[in-house]
């Protein structure tokens, strides 16, 4: 079971997108300690009004017009019994939109409990959007895998296999037929849906690919940028065995493998790899074939099926003849 990333408040003024602009009002004590772990954003009005069992830990809570305004109708008095109502210890961190003037109150309350209170010039609607996308981008499931990550015809491909089997060689070869690197060595795999995959390469690797006996090669620099990609959605995983480790291998190609990233399942391709296979001329009918069953066509079922009608066929004649042998008989 993968683990579920978290980030700190402070990395999230570090992170955020800079339209955002968030500044730290007060409880800059829990910047470090206060840790985001979910991109589900709440609003603060209900746990004013006394339903603080709304309040989730692990959440940013949105302090907008709305929640200003409602605090800024009571008495002082009023103001500070709601605020200490809101159980402080188990919140996260507040935002504030639009630029908007907290009470002092909720200042001192954020200051000695060590909530961090941040605000933005952005206003609520836009600043949920923009905060949930970040979020969902920084907290998603991920997992690094040792392979090569390739854009083959708008499709992400997955090279997998052994050390040294040839991975980065048949990359290589692709990236000169005009396809595109987006990660070597390690692919940093992101699940941003229940059914989806992003890979990306670490900084330290993004454009470059290790060739033994070449040393490490500058991608852009020996191919152009057209040679690179971003972060590429995964869309099929191709695996590299060699011939004589291959155990069961479908001939047909009818049985279509699945393996699982994340718990997310994503077709898989097993090529056997021995001296003579062209291996970049396989990747890509693989990856061509894969388009095909997408859209839907299916060489190696269409192939069983004509093998069935002819089948059929052949015995409709058998019978035919045995009924007119008898009748002749008879």
């Amino acid at each position: 079971m993968f683990e579920r990333p978290t980030i700190t408040v402070n990395d999230l003024l570090m992170r955020a997108p800079s339209r955002l602009a968030v500044q730290v009002i007060a409880g800059r004590d829990g910047l470090e300690s206060k840790v985001i772990d979910s991109a589900r954003i709440q609003k603060l009005g209900l746990a004013l009004a006394g339903f603080t069992h709304y309040i989730h830990a692990g959440r940013i809570q949105i302090v907008g017009q709305s929640e200003i305004w409602y605090l800024e109708h009571k008495v002082q008095e009023e103001r500070r019994d709601a605020i200490r109502n809101l159980a402080l210890e188990r919140i996260t961190c507040l935002l504030v939109t639009k630029n908007l003037t907290p009470p002092i109150e909720l200042i001192e309350a954020s200051d000695k409990a060590g909530v961090p209170l941040l605000l933005t010039p952005v206003v609520s609607s836009d600043c949920i959007g923009i905060v949930t996308e970040f979020l969902h981008h920084e907290l998603a499931p991920r997992e690094n895998r040792h392979g090569v990550l390739l854009d083959l015809y708008g499709l992400g491909v997955l090279l997998e296999g052994q050390s040294g089997i040839g991975k980065s060689e048949c990359a290589l070869d692709l990236i000169t037929r005009g396809h595109r690197l987006v990660a070597d060595d390690v692919v940093e795999v992101r699940r941003i849906a229940p059914e989806r995959l992003v890979g990306d390469a670490p900084e330290l690797l993004r454009e470059h690919l290790e060739i033994r006996g070449l040393g490490i090669l500058n991608i852009r620099e020996l191919f152009g940028v057209s040679a690179m990609s971003g972060a590429k959605q995964i869309d099929l995983s191709i695996r590299l065995e060699r011939w004589d480790e291959c155990r069961e291998l479908d001939r047909l190609g009818v049985e279509q493998q699945t393996i699982e990233i994340l718990d997310c399942p994503l077709p898989r391709v097993l090529l056997p790899v021995s001296p003579g296979r062209n291996l970049s001329t396989l990747v890509e009918t693989a990856t061509r074939v894969h388009l095909q069953r997408s859209r839907g066509y299916d060489a190696a079922r269409d192939f069983v099926e004509r093998h069935e009608r002819l089948l059929a066929r052949d015995e409709e004649k058998n019978f035919a003849r045995d009924e007119q042998s008898n009748t002749v008989e008879g």
